[in-house]
C-alpha cells in the first residue's frame, strides 16, 4: 500500500488488512456478513417476547418454559435444511433462493407478533416460524462459509469463520441493551415490528451471493447418499460417544423461566435493567470464551467437564441467596447481585460449553465436517429441548406460579444438582485436549484422512442460545 493510491483504495485496503482479516472486501463477503449480523441483531426482541408471554398472553412460568422449547424446534433438525438445500434447489439455485425464503418467513412470524397473535398457540407458532427463519439462513450461509473457506490461503484459514462469528456476536451486543432500553419506552408489539425489517436484510442481500445455476433437477438421490455418509459416520464409536454425553449432559432441567418470573414479578426489575444484565452476560460470554482459548486448551476434555461442571453447580447454588432474600441480609442490592452473579455464571458456563464446540468440531472428519457438526449441534439442540421441557415439569411439579415462588429454591436445587449426573459417563468423552487431535483422527481413520479445518470460536453461533449454568438472567428465547 502507497500513498500514491485514492484515498478510497487505501480505506479498502486498511480495512481488508485490519479488520476483515486479509479477505478481499467484495459484496458477497458483505452480504454473508450481513446474514450473520441479522442473526445476533434479532435478539432486540428476546426480552420483548418473555414479557410478552408472561403479561400479554398470560401464561405461567410452566407453560412458557414449555413453549420455549418447543421454539427451539427448528435447531434440532438442521441437517434436513441441508440436504434440502443440496438435493432440492430452487429456481435451478441451491443458495439463494432459501435465503430469500428464510428472510421473507422472518418477517411474516414477526409482523404477526406485532399485530394478531394474541393467544399462546399463535405465540408459539410464530415464534416457531421466526426460529425456523434464523435456522435455515444459518444453515445456507454456514454452507457458504464452508465453500468460502476451502479457498482461503495458508496464512488466512480460519478468517472468513471468524468474521461470520464476530458479526453475529456484534448483532447481539448492539441488542443486548437496546432491547432492554426500548421495551422500558415502547410496548412489546412495537419492537416486534422493528424487528420485522431485519429479516428482510438477508432477503435483500441473497442477490449478491455469487452462485452458479444448477441445471439437475431436484432429487431424493442426493439426500439419501448424504444421509448415508453421515450414518457411516456416526456409527464409528469415537462420534457416537462423545455425541451420546453431550446429549446427557445438555439435557438436565433448567429454571430459567421461572428466574424470570421472579426477577420480573417478585423482585420487580425493569426491562432496562434486565438489558443491562444482557449485556454484562454477553460481554461475560466473550471473556469465558477467551479464558478458554488462552488457557484451556491444552487441558483435556474430561478434566474441562468435570472441574467446570461441578464449579458451575457450585456457585449455581449461590442463587439461592437472592431466592430466599439472604442477600438482603448481607446488605448486598437485589441488582449488584444479579449483576455480578450473572457475570461469574456466564464465565463459568461459557468455560463449560465451549469444550463442546470443540469437540464437535475435532469428531468430524473431513468431507463430511459440515453436515455431521450440524448433526452434532442439532443433537446439543434436541437436549435443551428436553431440557426445557423437564424444567417445565419441574416447575409445574413444585407448584411454582407467577406469584408463588415458596418451593423456587428446591426447584434451583435440583437443577443445579441434576447437571452432575452425567459425571460417571466421562469416560465417553476422548482423553484428548483441543491442542491433540491424534486420538480422535486415529479412531475415524476409515472414513477419511487428513485433518479437518475448523475454527473453534468461529462456529459458537450453531446454537439458539449460550447455555450457562443455572440462575443466569439472560431469560429470553434462542435466536
Amino acid at each position: 500500500m502507497t500513498f500514491s493510491m485514492p484515498i478510497s483504495d487505501r480505506v479498502k485496503a486498511f480495512l481488508e488488512e485490519k479488520v476483515f482479516l486479509g479477505q478481499p472486501l467484495t459484496l458477497e463477503l458483505t452480504a454473508i456478513l450481513l446474514v450473520y449480523f441479522v442473526q445476533g441483531i434479532v435478539g432486540l426482541a428476546r426480552l420483548a417476547v418473555s414479557f410478552f408471554l408472561k403479561d400479554t398472553i398470560g401464561l405461567n412460568p410452566a407453560e412458557v418454559a414449555a413453549l420455549t422449547g418447543i421454539a427451539t424446534l427448528p435447531w434440532t433438525i438442521k441437517p434436513v435444511f441441508g440436504f434440502l438445500s443440496d438435493g432440492w434447489p430452487l429456481f435451478n439455485y441451491r443458495r439463494r433462493p432459501y435465503l430469500i425464503l428464510a428472510g421473507v418467513l422472518g418477517a411474516i412470524a414477526w409482523i404477526l407478533m406485532a399485530t394478531v397473535v394474541n393467544t399462546a398457540g399463535t405465540a408459539i407458532a410464530a415464534i416457531t416460524l421466526s426460529s425456523l427463519s434464523i435456522a435455515v439462513s444459518d444453515v445456507i450461509v454456514d454452507s457458504l462459509v464452508v465453500e468460502r473457506a476451502r479457498q482461503e490461503s495458508q496464512s488466512a484459514v480460519g478468517s472468513i469463520q471468524s468474521l461470520a462469528w464476530g458479526a453475529t456476536a456484534l448483532g447481539g451486543l448492539i441488542t443486548a441493551y437496546l432491547g432492554g432500553l426500548l421495551l422500558q419506552q415502547f410496548s412489546t408489539r412495537f419492537i416486534f415490528g422493528i424487528t420485522a425489517i431485519f429479516p428482510l436484510i438477508v432477503s435483500l442481500v441473497a442477490g449478491l451471493i455469487s452462485e452458479d445455476p444448477v441445471t439437475q433437477a431436484p432429487s431424493f438421490a442426493v439426500v439419501r447418499g448424504q444421509i448415508q455418509q453421515l450414518w457411516g459416520a456416526i456409527r464409528q464409536k469415537a462420534i457416537w460417544m462423545p455425541a451420546l454425553f453431550l446429549f446427557l449432559w445438555q439435557a438436565t432441567p433448567t429454571a430459567d423461566a421461572a428466574f424470570f418470573f421472579f426477577t420480573t414479578n417478585e423482585l420487580g426489575f425493569e426491562p432496562e435493567f434486565l438489558g443491562r444484565v444482557r449485556l454484562v452476560t454477553s460481554l461475560a460470554a466473550l471473556l469465558g470464551i477467551w479464558i478458554f482459548q488462552r488457557f484451556l486448551r491444552s487441558v483435556s476434555f474430561r478434566r474441562i467437564f468435570a472441574w467446570s461442571t461441578v464449579l458451575s453447580a457450585l456457585l449455581g447454588m449461590t442463587m439461592l441467596l437472592l431466592v430466599t432474600h439472604a442477600n438482603r441480609t448481607l446488605g448486598i442490592d437485589d441488582h449488584w447481585f444479579s449483576l455480578g452473579d450473572s457475570l461469574v455464571l456466564t464465565v463459568m458456563g461459557e468455560i463449560a460449553f465451549m469444550p463442546v464446540l470443540v469437540l464437535s468440531a475435532r469428531l468430524c472428519p473431513p468431507g463430511v465436517e459440515a453436515t455431521l457438526f450440524a448433526l452434532l449441534m442439532s443433537i446439543v439442540n434436541l437436549a435443551g429441548l428436553l431440557s426445557h421441557e423437564f424444567g417445565a415439569l419441574l416447575t409445574h411439579w413444585l407448584s411454582i406460579s407467577e406469584t408463588n415462588f415458596d418451593r423456587l429454591w428446591l426447584l434451583v436445587l435440583i437443577t443445579n444438582f441434576s447437571t452432575l449426573l452425567p459425571l460417571p459417563l466421562l469416560f465417553l468423552l476422548p482423553g484428548t485436549s483441543a491442542q491433540t487431535e491424534t486420538a480422535i483422527e486415529e479412531s475415524t481413520e476409515q472414513l477419511t484422512t487428513g485433518k479437518p479445518s475448523v475454527n473453534l470460536v468461529a462456529i459458537r453461533q450453531e446454537l439458539p442460545e449460550t447455555p450457562v449454568a443455572v440462575g443466569k438472567l439472560d431469560l429470553e428465547l434462542q435466536k
